[in-house]
């Protein structure tokens, strides 16, 4: 049940799409094979979309623009040869950004008034019938505003999708040149804002439009990255590969994604999904949709992997063991610690079989073979088994993410003993320890484990980063064969700061 993937990147309404498409030629259209499926909708895109400007103004700064030359002929004066360089952007600024999505699979942003002054330096000469060839130098100041479209589509490249900005246009209402001084002739100022304006238009567009094309790229292979470790954990991979075409509505944008779970070159198989468009709103920021078979194949991986093992000792086997003062307890913890500390004592809880995991409306009911056994370990001594026990376990859990932190609580449970053995009463002849033991972990035990995994996979998405992002209001529900996370986001500008800062 982990609540979420990494969002990142000014145009990052193209993250739904371009996670980690590793093939573009699917099979029968629409949702075949597909465990899991993402929806951002139009309040999401807009809010990314508030970080245009980073990427717009990041591009124009790190823009390189030649230097740009000329020549004509005048009356009197012959040929007039000129050239701009060392050109730099100074003073920019955007009034305002907007953004459609169009179901012609493309999405569009405008960008209003882009205010920009360029510098540099205008080198200019002149050689007539009658002057010797004479050449000048004079600092230039270019005021200039813009307004910037661009349509960004998705395209195959490589075997995997990319944003392509090339359908990029600048519209200029403003390009004013003022060469500094006041000992300049008026003519020359005139002369060289005629001749210039059409060059510079046509080198300013391609030299911008150039490089917000690599910017945006450059963002989608680092959401690539981000998005590829985040469902990676060690030998355990999920194969998010496009398992369709993305869909652009004017209201969502949408992608489904395989959802196999690779473990050490073996992969999951799944059947047509049981996905349906109808199945998601358009009421929140982003959703998530997972099919029970790719939850359930990264628990059989988990298990596959070790990793479904919990070791307890000390005070948390005191705080368990003590759940009540009674008769029973008392005589329950003298047979199994004999009389040792529970500081010289450790339990060890595995699951000995494969969970299987199905998904209900009442929450994910996880059904397994338990194994749990406490030693004893007296000071330069080999370890005791002072308690081995079998159990099959059916648990019924609900999910909630709250403060940065998934959270999951049983709300059902059951568990029937298959092997009891302790070394206090090996005839097993009193059954009160027995009922004592599963009364415990009905109460404490099972609960104990589900907070430890639950703060498990707290940790493994935060060493992803994901606790650096702003998720408003989670809800996850859970329905017969599928769960959806829903949820609003705040976006942490800095981190694209921070990226644009080390990458440009």
């Amino acid at each position: 049940c982990w609540a979420g993937r990494m969002i990142l990147g000014t145009f990052g309404i193209l993250l739904v799409l371009v996670h980690a498409a590793a093939a573009c030629e699917f099979g029968p259209f629409p949702y075949r094979a597909t465990g899991i499926v993402c929806r951002m909708t139009k309040p999401a895109a807009l809010l990314l979309n508030q970080e245009t400007a980073q990427v717009i103004q990041a591009a124009f700064r790190n823009a390189k623009f030649p230097n740009i030359t000329g020549e004509r002929s005048m009356r009197l004066l012959g040929r007039v040869a000129y050239g701009l360089t060392n050109i730099q952007v100074n003073d920019l600024s955007i009034e305002r950004s907007e953004v459609e999505l169009k179901e012609d699979n493309a999405i569009h942003i405008t960008i209003k008034n882009v205010t920009a002054l360029f510098k540099g330096t205008l080198t200019y000469g002149y050689a007539g019938a009658w002057f010797l060839q004479l050449f000048h130098s004079v600092d230039f100041e270019i005021e200039s505003s813009i307004d910037l479209q661009l349509s960004i589509e998705l395209l195959c490249q490589k075997d995997q999708v990319v944003p392509d900005t090339s359908d990029c246009y600048l519209t200029f209402h403003k390009l004013t040149l003022h060469l500094q001084g006041d000992k300049q002739p008026g003519w020359l100022k005139q002369l060289f804002t005629d001749f210039i304006s059409f060059t510079l238009k046509l080198v300013l567009k391609r030299e911008v439009c150039k490089e917000i094309n690599a910017v945006a790229r450059m963002l989608t292979n680092f959401i690539l990255d981000l998005a590829a470790n985040f469902v990676r954990d060690k030998d355990i991979i999920v194969d998010i590969s496009l398992a369709s075409d993305p869909v652009i509505k004017a209201s969502y944008i949408e992608s489904h994604h395989k959802g196999l779970v690779l473990y050490k070159n073996n992969s999951s198989v799944l059947s047509d999904s049981v996905f349906s468009p109808s199945l998601l709103t358009e009421s929140r920021m982003i959703y998530f949709w997972f099919s029970e078979h790719s939850l359930s194949s990264l628990a059989s991986a988990a298990f596959l992997d070790g990793g479904l093992v919990l070791n307890l000792g000390g005070e948390k086997l005191q705080e368990l063991f003590e759940m009540e003062d009674s008769e029973a307890q008392r005589k329950a913890v003298q047979m199994v610690f004999q009389g040792t500390s529970y500081n010289d004592s450790v339990a060890k809880v595995w699951s000995l079989t494969q969970p299987q995991i199905s998904l209900q409306p009442e929450g994910t009911v996880v059904r397994s073979s338990v194994a749990v056994e406490v030693s004893i370990l007296p000071a330069g001594e080999e370890p005791l088994v002072a308690l081995y026990m079998e159990k099959e376990i059916s648990v019924t859990i609900q999910a909630t993410y709250a403060d940065k932190k998934l959270i999951l609580q049983p709300v059902d449970s059951s568990i029937d003993i298959k092997v009891f053995k302790c070394a206090a009463d090996p005839s097993e002849k009193d059954p009160s320890i027995q009922n004592f033991l599963q009364n415990m972990i009905l109460v404490a035990g099972i609960p104990e484990v589900t907070s430890s995994i639950g703060s498990a996979l707290t940790s493994l998405m935060n060493s992803k980063r994901l606790d650096l992002f702003e998720i408003i209001n989670p809800e996850i529900i859970t329905r017969e064969g599928y769960v959806i996370v829903q949820l609003d986001f705040g976006f942490p500008s800095h981190l694209l700061l921070n990226f644009l800062e080390k990458s440009l």
